[in-house]
């Protein structure tokens, strides 16, 4: 679905969307962009910010309010970071400037359809880890069993997070990043390494991207967010999950 008032911008989108295979629906404000998502939820959601009735900051905050798991590409005139960083800590997954070029919001759209896909049943004709930013390790993941990290577990099959079984609600950028860190549990991950995880254009943003998905982490799978267990920051490198029973184990031996 495309949230667009400018009715030129939306329909060349529609138009590299449409001949891209996809199946687009167009809504020219935030209300009825969250009216058609509570109807029927498309695949991705890409969202204008500044729109009448209600911005598109407003839908995302919404949407993720309610738990609503849907990819969000947001499309803005404005170009700070501290914009662009807002729409990242409201819940969004990806974020373009005005004015773009069409045929790399085609190949972001595709990124995020691929990278939050959830496979009913394994296809013996698809291969995960090949291709122009696949994300190796959790491509290895969805053809395994639900991930553990101690107490914390990652089914990237059914697309679900629990610590000690209670279950964690992630956006798809949060859930990239967990998961793909989850398949290698221990391992330092470098920043530039998770963008590549979490959008495979690693070039489009700068790191302060995952720092952003990392804070919010913190806050759903840690007990202490500002002293974190799990999650840890190795500093001048990047960061690491690890099962903190481990590291009370060797404190106490």
């Amino acid at each position: 679905m495309v949230a667009e008032d400018d009715a030129k911008q939306a329909e060349l989108v529609r138009r590299y969307l449409e001949h891209e295979g996809h199946a687009v629906t167009v809504v020219e404000d935030g209300r009825a962009a969250l009216e058609e998502v509570r109807h029927r939820e498309p695949d991705l959601l890409v969202l204008d910010v500044m729109m009448p009735r209600a911005d598109g900051l407003d839908v995302v905050r919404i949407l993720r309010a309610e738990d609503r798991e849907i990819p969000v590409l947001m499309l803005t005139a404005r170009s700070t970071e501290d914009d662009l960083l807002l729409g990242l800590d409201l819940g969004a997954d990806d974020y373009m400037t005005k004015p773009f070029s069409p045929r790399e919001l085609v190949a972001r759209v595709r990124t995020l359809l691929r990278r939050n896909r959830r496979p009913s049943a394994p296809s013996p004709a698809a291969d995960p880890g090949t291709g122009p930013g696949t994300a190796p390790a959790l491509a290895r993941a969805e053809a395994d069993d639900a991930l553990t990290v101690g107490t914390l577990r990652v089914d990237p099959v059914r697309h679900e997070v629990s610590v000690g079984g209670a279950p964690v609600v992630c956006t798809p950028g949060e859930f990239r990043i967990l998961a793909a860190m989850a398949a290698e549990p221990d391992r330092v991950f470098t920043r530039q390494r998770l963008l590549a995880e979490l959008h495979g254009f690693d070039k489009y943003i700068s790191g302060r991207t995952v720092d952003v998905h990392v804070m919010h982490l913190r806050k759903k799978i840690e007990r202490a967010p500002r002293r974190p267990v799990r999650l840890l920051t190795v500093f001048g490198v990047g960061y690491k999950l690890t099962d903190p029973a481990k590291g009370a184990r060797r404190a106490s031996s």
